[in-house]
């Protein structure tokens, strides 16, 4: 989920606890921490309502920083014939998880088997072949690069080379920049690793 201007800082603030989202389909699941502009969130219950029935006394409007139900519809994108989700979540404290395994700058011999492990099995779960190591030195030759160029560079479609690389990320292996991605201080350990 990404929040837009003053919704970002009140997200991050902890003031804003609720938001309306027009979907397809439920794109969050409750229970599940998710990353966001405005810092970790975790998801404490998602559900449809109709955005006509949406009252003013209704205290989520005020939890989504809204002035009233008006601006709350005012304010959904998408097209209006999708459902309407109402969102409630918490902001979640403390360090994220991925950030401190991104910043290990050495492996152990037991987290270099687990690494290769978990990265042998993308690789034969690919419909592609093997990608994991080939994008790793991908983008440790061309950090700051657009995911795009990289993919064509690569012959493949941005979309799914995307999704492969936040795999990388989950794993502590990459950072995402402004634009690109760049190895972490982890994913360069395990590319000297595989050197030796």
């Amino acid at each position: 989920m990404l929040f837009a201007g003053s919704d970002r800082d009140g997200v991050a603030d902890g003031k804003i606890t609720v938001a309306y989202r027009r979907w397809a389909e439920p794109r969050v699941v409750e229970g599940r921490i998710y990353r966001t502009n405005a810092g970790r969130i975790q998801i404490d219950s998602i559900r449809t309502v109709n955005p006509e029935l949406i009252a003013d006394t209704d205290a989520e409007v005020a939890l989504a920083d809204r002035r009233n139900a008006k601006d709350v519809r005012r304010r959904l994108r998408g097209d209006e014939s999708m459902p309407t989700f109402l969102i409630r979540f918490h902001l979640v404290e403390g360090p994220d998880p991925r950030e401190e395994l991104a910043a290990q700058t050495s492996l152990s011999p037991e987290e270099l088997a687990d690494l290769r492990a978990r990265l042998d099995q993308f690789d034969q779960l690919s419909h592609h072949g093997a990608w994991t190591t080939e994008t790793l030195r991908l983008i440790q030759s061309r950090p700051a690069t657009r995911a795009a160029d990289l993919a064509a560079s690569v012959g493949r479609e941005t979309a799914p080379f995307k999704l492969d690389v936040r795999k990388l990320k989950n794993l502590g292996l990459t950072h995402s920049l402004e634009v690109g991605y760049e190895l972490s201080p982890r994913g360069a350990a395990y590319l000297d690793a595989l050197g030796n």
